[in-house]
């Protein structure tokens, strides 16, 4: 968790809203993303994303951080699922997650300050969970079952 300070001087931990994304492509495959060495749970994969800014929505933040750390350009199509449970046990700020579907239009590929590696997986190449910081994974194979069978968007926790 985060602590914030408030105006009346008061402090709380707080949990605090991020964006994921699956980037995706016409081959079915998702871009994962290893975080750097200096990254907290350097090494591990995870969905591109990220906090969002003081003066920006989810979908800007989202396609903000993809461009960040992958240097693509990407569009929404959709909101894939909604991370609200507290019991998230790799995460230890509770963030609430928006992961929305986004595809490329733009760009091209790039390790940053914070990527150390960009792979695109499909269903049958999906690293492990453990290899996954957060619950990213999670999110991934429900993606995969969603194409072969389509359910009710957005999914919850």
């Amino acid at each position: 968790m985060i602590i914030c300070r408030f105006e009346n001087g008061k402090e709380a931990r707080l949990r605090h809203v991020t964006t994921g994304s699956i980037i995706k492509n016409n081959k079915n495959q998702v871009l994962i993303s290893r975080r750097s060495p200096g990254q907290l749970n350097p090494n591990k994969f995870t969905l591109p994303g990220g906090f969002l800014g003081r003066d920006e929505d989810t979908k800007e933040g989202s396609l903000r951080e993809i461009f960040e750390e992958t240097g693509l350009r990407c569009r929404i199509l959709y909101l894939f699922h909604i991370v609200d449970t507290p019991l998230r046990p790799k995460e230890d700020r509770q963030n609430v997650e928006l992961r929305y579907v986004v595809e490329v239009i733009g760009g091209k590929e790039k390790i940053t300050k914070e990527v150390s590696e960009l792979r695109w997986i499909s269903e049958h190449n999906t690293p492990p969970d453990e290899e996954f910081a957060f619950d990213h994974r999670k999110t991934i194979v429900k993606y995969f079952e969603y194409l072969k069978n389509p359910f009710p968007l957005p999914i919850f926790n």
